[in-house]
């Protein structure tokens, strides 16, 4: 193998638990492993990279990746950690989304070579759709007790919990359905090993007693740690929701700013989970931020690594040049080349005023655009006293007095910035 995946998985902060002889199991050869990934949206966020990670690291070890992509559980709604039901998808919405996964997964995993490791992608709707119900509890059910099936803690959290709905038999019996996935990969693809979240552990299980009864064989179960936050708040997640993989979800701009934000002690553990910089990179950089933590040296490789890897270099260009615009010394040339999202995104909760583009004919004169059409400064003569003592920006360009306002200043054929001093922002909307 080309290293030790097992040993990877452990320096790097994202084993939590695995079966006995899953290490040696995986160092005897080329072995195919899966994650499950839920098809309920047309991206990934941030919570399914670490399983994705993993299933790149163990394509980078040798082994052969699945993800599969659970049309078929995603119909149900897995108990794990969960107090509420999905809804149930129909099947041209879980087609197209497992489309769109793939075209994200592709990001991190090679689909496409000749490679005998090639990762491939499958989905649980394709075999579980056409098997009865008589068929499953005849031939699966009945291997499985419900002794064992209670003995599962997110079984017993559901049943133990205040919820007043209970638990119903369709989430009771998701184990079963994600253990046959287990079984009928490992029957099908020679698929020996089912990693994903440590809330997982207990479905995964299922699934290599399901191999042991009824193949008579042998899978493996590894699973890493849930992600968290040393400040208590919930990891990927912000006021706006969930920080997705698909720009138009969440823009490269919010994607950057996320990891930019990451507090000193979880980016030294992010840094390990999320990007592929070797033991000795990360050793170095923590070396060198905890000597100069104020220059967040190590937020910034996060945040860079983890935006090209998802984006591309162009969008993570384009998040860096909009994260200096409001604490660099960028330029109006800078400005422009945001495009609108984006340019509402970093000036998110600055004042705005509207103002009729025709104002723009003759151009518009500062004190009007500073005061008397905008309020942003209290009165003409405060305007006249900034402009006076140089500290008033248009589109981050020093302006006089006798500044004119015309349609060359748009950003986006319809914004203006203005700036007073170093922090105080205004935005100029020009409507048609």
């Amino acid at each position: 193998m080309a290293f030790n995946f097992v040993e990877e998985l452990k320096w790097r902060g994202m084993l939590h638990d695995m079966m006995p002889g899953t290490e040696e199991h995986l160092l005897s050869g080329m072995q195919a492993a899966y994650v499950g990934i839920d098809p309920t949206a047309d991206s990934l966020h941030i919570g399914h990279l670490v399983s994705v990670m993993m299933l790149r690291h163990f394509q980078l070890a040798g082994h052969k990746p699945y993800a599969l992509v659970g049309g078929a559980t995603g119909m149900i709604g897995d108990p794990s950690g969960k107090s509420a039901e999905r809804n149930l998808l129909d099947e041209t919405t879980l087609r197209y989304n497992q489309e769109a996964l793939k075209a994200q997964l592709a990001r991190f995993l090679d689909f496409e070579s000749d490679a005998e490791n090639a990762a491939v992608l499958v989905n649980n709707y394709d075999w579980m759709k056409d098997f009865s119900f008589l068929d499953f509890i005849r031939d699966v059910g009945k291997h499985i007790t419900v002794n064992y099936m209670m003995a599962k803690d997110s079984v017993k959290k559901r049943l133990s919990s205040d919820s007043k709905e209970g638990m119903s038999f369709t989430e009771f019996t998701y184990q079963l359905v994600q253990g046959y996935d287990f079984l009928y990969l490992y029957q099908n693809h020679h698929c020996s090993l089912q990693m994903g979240g440590s809330d997982q552990w207990g479905n995964i299980t299922t699934g290599t007693e399901l191999i042991r009864r009824i193949a008579g064989g042998k899978g493996f179960a590894l699973t890493c740690p849930l992600i968290t936050k040393t400040d208590g708040t919930k990891f990927g997640k912000t006021e706006g929701g969930n920080v997705w993989l698909d720009a138009h979800r969440t823009s490269p701009y919010r994607f950057y700013q996320y990891w930019l934000n990451t507090s000193d002690e979880d980016a030294e553990k992010y840094i390990k989970i999320f990007t592929f910089l070797s033991k000795g990179e990360i050793e170095q950089l923590v070396g060198e931020h905890r000597g100069a933590p104020h220059l967040r040296l190590l937020q910034k490789k996060l945040a860079e690594e983890i935006t090209e890897m998802v984006h591309s270099k162009e969008d993570l260009e384009n998040a860096v040049r909009a994260s200096e615009i409001l604490f660099g010394k960028s330029t109006s040339e800078d400005l422009k080349k945001l495009d609108e999202k984006t340019f509402l995104e970093v000036f998110e909760g600055v004042p705005q005023a509207e103002i009729a583009k025709s104002e723009l004919e003759n151009g518009l004169d500062m004190i009007g655009a500073l005061a008397a059409k905008t309020g942003f400064l209290s009165s003409n003569g405060e305007a006249r006293r900034e402009l006076k003592q140089n500290s008033i920006s248009v589109n981050k360009a020093k302006v006089k007095e006798d500044h004119l306002i015309t349609s060359n200043d748009l950003i986006n054929n319809k914004f203006v910035l203005l700036q007073r001093g170093k922090k105080s922002y205004f935005v100029l909307v020009f409507d048609t």
